[in-house]
């Protein structure tokens, strides 16, 4: 009996931390500006330390992650970092760079070290190599299919594996980009990437004496023409280069979704199975966890009859820029990139989140505008079922103030009493503890919601591919 993978989602803050254990999360991975790849990290010392306490209290895990590329410059600043690692204590600690792990081993010999995905290990000689070197786990690159990662698994039984399964894509391997740094002076492998493949391009025409001028694209010439790529050695095989009147999105990806082929990764025993996306909100973090953890006690339970479908409509919620396998399945297709729109959609959007029970009262964090007569849904911790709530008016948490309409900003908080809820309030507060996120319907036009329609299909004609 293969052992149960581990759901490892992001942690970007304190309260995203405590979202991903309420929803499923096995172990969350989060980390601090000056000691990983996300100069966003919104935590501190201190609440680093009582998150680490948090997951311990509720039998989770937590890694940190100090997966920099360092230079010279840098070095200097590695004992200090050891010894914050040393004094947190947490369940494993993400390098990248052989000297880091090489000094981490030698001054902190009882941590962890487990191989971020940064360290572009996508063979079993790159693993056994960093095996050897004292590593517990090691993260495999974006770029190894599934076939491939089989046989590592079958070579390196002995070692702790991980793979991504959901989330942004990087068009460069594993995330090791120059772009940025050409383009805004922002090094990717430092923690300060700008995502200069999800900037608009325009093209442009060189006339034959060295003129330049703009390609202007509008609603009267956008359907008269298209613009083709075709690489040397791959004659007939054409890539779009799309644009609109407000660019082309050459380099733009689509987003990464292995729930049509999780059964592959837990059929094989992969260790740990990872969710990007630590600058996401807390309702991506509380949705992605949430059907992947029923997802996967699913497949233990009965893996004969487990089937994909039952938890795609909740991913589908989700703000994203379409879908796709990534490399689970091969060769990339121009299915898995996006030409269209560098933004993300969705049709619902976060609401907002209760904050804390103040007695029978429900205090209610507002992250998105509410309308009178408009409902929200509140996603039930442990299962897949919603719990409705329409609201008329809105009761101000702090002033008492009662209005038909309310926005977020600045902490905007309201008041839920109990003659809201048409169910007992030990039942309410039973399904709806703290942490607990409600989305709401979006409103899109009819052009978004033709595109969302579109990515729907795609994906669909890609998971139906042998």
């Amino acid at each position: 009996m293969l052992a149960k993978a581990e759901l490892l989602l992001p942690a970007g803050s304190p309260v995203k931390l405590k979202t991903a254990v309420l929803y499923g999360a096995d172990a969350v991975y989060a980390g601090t500006p000056d000691m990983c790849l996300r100069a966003q990290s919104k935590f501190s010392f201190e609440e680093l330390e009582e998150g680490i306490a948090f997951v311990h209290r509720h039998g989770k895990k937590i890694y940190l992650t100090l997966n920099l590329f360092m230079h010279n410059r840098d070095a200097e600043k590695l004992p200090q970092f050891v010894e914050t690692l040393r004094q947190l204590r947490p369940d494993g600690v993400l390098i990248a760079d052989p000297g880091v792990f090489m000094y981490v081993r030698e001054h902190a010999p009882e941590l962890n070290l487990f191989v971020s995905t940064q360290a572009n290990i996508c063979s079993s000689q790159a693993v056994k190599f960093w095996q050897i070197q004292g590593a517990k786990l090691c993260v495999l690159g974006r770029e190894v299919t599934f076939e491939e990662m089989k046989q590592i698994r079958r070579d390196c039984p002995d070692i702790l594996l991980e793979c991504f399964m959901h989330g942004a894509m990087c068009m460069s391997y594993s995330g090791r980009c120059l772009i940025s740094n050409y383009l805004a002076d922002r090094s990717a492998n430092q923690g300060k990437c700008a995502h200069c493949c999800r900037w608009h391009y325009k093209l442009h025409l060189r006339l034959k004496d060295g003129t330049l001028k703009e390609l202007v694209i509008d609603e009267h010439n956008k359907d008269s023409f298209e613009f083709l790529l075709e690489e040397e050695f791959r004659p007939g095989e054409y890539f779009e280069v799309a644009e609109d009147e407000h660019g082309g999105y050459i380099l733009n990806s689509k987003d990464m979704c292995l729930m049509p082929r999780l059964n592959d990764l837990l059929s094989i025993g992969m260790d740990s199975l990872k969710v990007e996306g630590r600058n996401k909100t807390e309702y991506y973090a509380a949705v992605v966890a949430r059907a992947y953890r029923q997802a996967i006690d699913d497949y233990y339970a009965a893996p004969e009859s487990w089937n994909y479908q039952k938890y795609m409509s909740d991913l589908y919620t989700l703000q994203n820029r379409g879908y796709c396998l990534g490399f689970h399945d091969g060769k990339l297709t121009n299915i898995s990139q996006n030409y269209e729109y560098t933004r993300t959609l969705g049709d619902w959007l976060f609401a907002g989140s209760i904050v804390e029970w103040q007695g029978d009262d429900a205090i209610f964090e507002i992250r998105n505008y509410i309308n009178s007569g408009e409902f929200i849904e509140f996603l039930l911790p442990g299962s897949l079922e919603n719990l409705r709530l329409t609201l008329t008016e809105f009761e101000d948490a702090d002033s008492g103030e009662t209005t038909s309409r309310v926005s977020a900003g600045q902490g905007k908080k309201i008041r839920l009493r109990p003659q809201l809820w048409n169910r007992p309030l030990e039942e309410i507060k039973r399904l709806l503890p703290q942490y607990t996120v409600a989305r709401k319907p979006a409103l899109l036009p009819a052009e978004q919601q033709t595109m969302l329609s579109h990515k729907k299909a795609e994906f669909d004609s890609l998971i139906k591919k042998p």
